[in-house]
């Protein structure tokens, strides 16, 4: 195992797929390709609403891109193979970005369990059945 793209989101549990990652790698000498797929969001960031509305795209990549280098930087040096964002349904963005960046296997988390995850699936559901690689999928921890 080479290369690992992990899929990190704004949620708290991210934060628990990256160290899974991190550890992962540690153990097999992978590196780590830090992802992100942005759908359009329920709630626009506020930057948003000041932009032209044909911007509203590069205010979301901008905003992910820098919450992912934010993550970047518990990566261990010489770990971090690189970042990147996608615009587009945030499962296929996902199955996408492991092909374009060779990875031999993708790590998400498992969140997601609202009513409209529960009748169209989660993103991480799709993942594991559309995508053409290995997936571990990472549970969140119990919080007392």
């Amino acid at each position: 195992m080479k290369k690992i793209l992990v899929g990190i989101d704004c949620s708290q549990h991210s934060m628990d797929v990256l160290a899974a990652a991190i550890r992962l790698a540690q153990q097999t000498g992978a590196r780590l390709h830090l992802f992100r797929g942005v759908g359009i969001p329920r709630e626009v960031p506020a930057a948003a609403w000041s932009c032209a509305p044909g911007e509203l795209d590069v205010v979301l990549e901008r905003e992910a891109l820098a919450e992912l280098n934010q993550a970047a930087r518990q990566v261990p040096d010489g770990m971090l193979a690189g970042t990147s964002v996608a615009l587009g349904t945030p499962w296929q963005a996902v199955c996408e970005a492991a092909k374009e960046h060779n990875a031999d296997l993708i790590i998400i988390g498992s969140h997601g369990f609202g009513a409209v995850d529960r009748v169209i699936g989660t993103t991480a559901a799709k993942v594991v059945n559309h995508a053409d690689r290995s997936v571990l999928v990472v549970r969140a921890r119990e919080r007392l």
